[in-house]
């Protein structure tokens, strides 16, 4: 996909909009690179307070690093994740990702994230239970890679504003942003975390609440 001026002009309105309107987003919510990349993996399927009860609970036994949590016994963390459902997939999960993160890069973030974007992805993408959104996150919240996460709130949004097609795939609508956007994580961060807020709170699933949108007049 090459350069559409006209979605350019859209996608870059969209976000002027939603920034007027919500202001900045300080999103992902997370002390560490490390807490990143654990709560990308938690929040599958569920929402983020579920979430947040989860890695209070690491926290608070200390063994938010990523040594603790490899060494820590799965039955123990299915224990500890508990709030954030469907708790022993996760803790699966979790375990490939620490186990992906020890085997390759001797359980440094630091190393993993020198890594050339593509090729780190590649990698995630193989491990275990890590789609593309659970990848593409990490690469963006905790690796500050410039990569543009893709979610059901992003494709409804555009969808109604027929900027895609029904049938669009998560890298048909992944290449409309990075295609006709500048390449920046800052922007990208930003820009995700407005339409999911957007999605959350107005541009809902069933009875949106189009008259209070702030994209209301974007045709």
């Amino acid at each position: 996909m090459t350069k559409n001026r006209r979605a350019e002009k859209r996608l870059n309105r969209i976000y002027r909009d939603l920034f007027n309107s919500f202001g900045p987003q300080h999103w992902w919510p997370g002390e560490t690179s490390f807490e990143v990349c654990i709560g990308a993996i938690l929040t599958q399927n569920t929402n983020w307070q579920n979430v947040e009860k989860a890695i209070s609970n690491l926290t608070k036994e200390k063994l938010l690093s990523p040594r603790k949590l490899h060494r820590l016994p799965q039955k123990r963390l299915v224990q500890l994740i508990h709030s954030s459902g469907y708790f022993n997939i996760k803790a699966a999960r979790l375990k490939e990702f620490l186990n992906f993160l020890f085997d390759k890069y001797g359980g440094s973030l630091e190393k993993m994230f020198q890594e050339k974007t593509q090729v780190l992805r590649t990698r995630l993408l193989s491990v275990n239970g890590i789609g593309p959104e659970t990848c593409d996150s990490i690469l963006l919240y905790a690796g500050n890679k410039p990569i543009f996460v893709i979610d059901t709130y992003t494709k409804r949004i555009l969808l109604r504003h027929k900027l895609i097609k029904e049938d669009a795939t998560y890298y048909d609508i992944q290449e409309l942003f990075m295609e006709n956007l500048s390449k920046s994580a800052k922007l990208y961060n930003e820009y995700h975390a407005l339409l999911v807020r957007l999605g959350k709170e107005i541009c809902l699933k069933n009875k949106p609440k189009c008259q209070i949108c702030p994209l209301r007049k974007i045709r």
